[in-house]
């Protein structure tokens, strides 16, 4: 199978990547290199005949239409995306030219492309941020109302109506997936679970939104590219799938287990745990997030296989492993 994807030289991104090169597929990659894009996330990838790289910008139609044709894809995979909360509280900007603009850009050359080739699907990959926040009790699914919060939120939840749009008015063939929170290697350290381990490693203070007892969905995220692989093989044209892992913790509690971890695997006799400080929270700040994935099981047969702490053990070492082979972590 051809298959086109956007961003994937980011964190979720490349672990597709590297995947769909190894089962066979003829893989073109189009990452435009921002800040949490790392050809590193490739490392190995450029050796195989059945991958391509590409360092464009989605925005650029004639670029993009350019690759289609001398790609053929019979996927696309949009994975392209700006994803960090605190960056879109600061700056908008970037989020709406990325999120909003470069997804149209992209649906775009898409409708270009199928004039004169068969139609391609398109999958789009948002957040379940879309969703606001929810109470103590439930969880997000496919008919959940649309309620985004945070600038990033708005920005994703613009990009998904798109979608939506352009296949029911124009017949594009999509599928849209919202997923929870994905950890695992490779993630650039600004989100929650690298940025804690990365602050630890170098013995600096970890910082916690508020009380820290905001609560999370936390999915491995070679679960996640397995529920992609599944859903290009048996999900339906038209839908959208929420995938989680039913495994909610709060923040305060995954800081305080990777402190565990490290105290443990370290062995150093330090005390993780005196750099957790608490900070003034984030603005907006959703409660609560939790992910219904029955849909995607019911179509598709897909569950979790990773369960967090295996997930969270192999995260904490492969950034020990890193950091210990003098490759400071940044964020």
């Amino acid at each position: 199978m051809n298959i086109l994807v956007t961003g994937g030289a980011g964190f979720i991104g490349s672990a597709f990547v590297r995947r769909a090169i190894h089962e066979g597929h003829n893989v073109a990659n189009i990452d435009k290199l921002t800040y949490a894009g790392d050809l590193n996330n490739l490392n190995g990838c450029s050796g195989f005949p059945n991958y391509r790289f590409f360092h464009e910008d989605i925005c650029s139609r004639s670029a993009i239409l350019s690759i289609m044709e001398n790609t053929r894809p019979e996927v696309i995979v949009h994975m392209a995306a700006e994803t960090h909360v605190d960056r879109s509280i600061a700056c908008i900007d970037q989020f709406l030219q990325t999120n909003v603009l470069g997804t149209q850009a992209l649906l775009d050359s898409t409708l270009e492309y199928q004039q004169t080739h068969k139609s391609p699907l398109f999958m789009h990959i948002s957040t379940d941020e879309v969703f606001g926040s929810i109470p103590k009790a439930g969880r997000f699914n496919e008919d959940s109302l649309y309620r985004p919060n945070s600038p990033y939120a708005a920005s994703k939840a613009s990009s998904d109506f798109f979608v939506k749009a352009y296949q029911n008015t124009y017949g594009l063939r999509t599928v849209t997936v919202n997923s929870s929170n994905n950890y695992g290697p490779r993630q650039f350290p600004e989100k929650l679970i690298p940025l804690t381990i990365s602050k630890a490693l170098n013995k600096q203070p970890i910082p916690v939104y508020g009380d820290g007892m905001q609560v999370r969905d936390w999915l491995y995220v070679e679960d996640h590219v397995d529920a992609l692989v599944a859903l290009i093989k048996s999900g339906k044209e038209g839908e959208s799938y929420c995938i989680g892992a039913n495994c909610e913790r709060e923040n305060l509690n995954v800081v305080k287990h990777i402190c565990c971890l490290l105290s443990c695997m370290c062995d150093d006799g330090f005390s993780y745990e005196n750099l957790i400080k608490h900070v003034k929270d984030r603005p907006g700040h959703d409660v609560r997030y939790a992910t219904d994935a029955s849909k995607l099981h019911a179509h598709t047969g897909w569950a979790p296989k990773i369960f967090f702490d295996e997930g969270l053990k192999k995260t904490v070492g492969w950034y020990m492993e890193r950091f210990n082979t003098n490759q400071r972590l940044s964020h």
